[in-house]
């Protein structure tokens, strides 16, 4: 059997973290977590090694791009490849994302059914 992929998301929204997981799970070969801040992602990254982490850009406290910063400034979770999930898709502010070290953006509001083939794809790039 193949190794699942571990795939981690984080939102502040409890309801659009609800939908991903139900969405992602749906797939077979993914294996979820979710997680509701920063803070959280950053230790369920280094305790767990997810194989992608879907990463919303605007929360409270801590938001995507600091978050993936942290994970980037740690030698044990630099290596995850990152996307993140917003509403902030304007071709600027995507470039900006890939800048941050993002191997992509997924647009909010995302389509459930589609979820989990787009995180297929990213997780068959080859940088990813």
């Amino acid at each position: 059997m193949l190794k699942r992929a571990r795939i981690l998301y984080v939102d502040d929204e409890p309801d659009i973290r609800e939908i991903a997981s139900m969405s992602l799970e749906l797939d077979p070969q993914l294996d979820v977590r979710t997680c509701a801040c920063g803070q959280d992602a950053l230790e369920t990254a280094r305790e767990w090694q997810p194989d992608l982490i879907l990463l919303d850009a605007m929360m409270p406290e801590m938001d995507g791009p600091q978050t993936l910063a942290a994970l980037k400034a740690k030698g044990d979770t630099s290596g995850i490849s990152v996307v993140f999930i917003t509403a902030r898709t304007q071709t600027s502010e995507v470039e900006h994302f890939i800048e941050l070290g993002a191997v992509g953006v997924i647009a909010k509001p995302f389509d459930p059914m589609g979820l989990a083939g787009l995180v297929q794809q990213y997780l068959q790039k080859p940088d990813a």
